[in-house]
């Protein structure tokens, strides 16, 4: 299943360590630290949205293939494996690793002067891309256990 919660608190550790570094000096717009922090926030709400939408349908799901196939309790964790874990959703989970990695770097060398402007936008791109991947991923393991039901 996602790990959205491990992504959260590493999303907050980097609010704590402040995402502020010096300013360029041809800079976009002025931005302020709570700019990022709603960036932030607002992607961390729509992963706690996915996996608080997705979560029970999926598990919905896998009950009812227990059910259809007539699996024990044993035999189902053993099937129901390759619905919440292959190489497509390991992918995924990879990807949203990198991303992860990207977004937490970028404030590693934050310091206290003003926030740097030019991250903002990358952040805003990099936590759109962070959603879109687990989107797809809840998308592919529907898809999987959908066509599995049909069987």
């Amino acid at each position: 299943m996602p790990r959205a919660g491990h992504w959260l608190l590493r999303l907050i550790l980097v609010l704590g360590a402040g995402l502020a570094a010096p300013c360029a000096s041809q800079q976009p717009a002025a931005c302020v630290k709570s700019d990022f922090e709603t960036v932030v926030d607002e992607a961390a709400g729509a992963l706690r949205g996915l996996n608080q939408q997705n979560t029970p349908a999926f598990q919905g799901k896998l009950r009812a293939l227990k059910e259809k196939r007539g699996w024990s309790q044993e035999q189902f964790m053993a099937e129901a494996a390759p619905f919440v874990r292959d190489e497509a959703i390991a992918g995924f989970d990879q990807k949203s690793e990198q991303l992860l990695t990207r977004i937490t770097s970028g404030g590693q060398d934050a310091g206290a002067g003003p926030p740097d402007c030019a991250r903002l936008a990358d952040l805003r791109a990099q936590m759109r891309a962070l959603v879109e991947t687990q989107k797809a991923k809840w998308g592919y393991m529907f898809d999987k256990i959908e066509k599995e039901l049909r069987k």
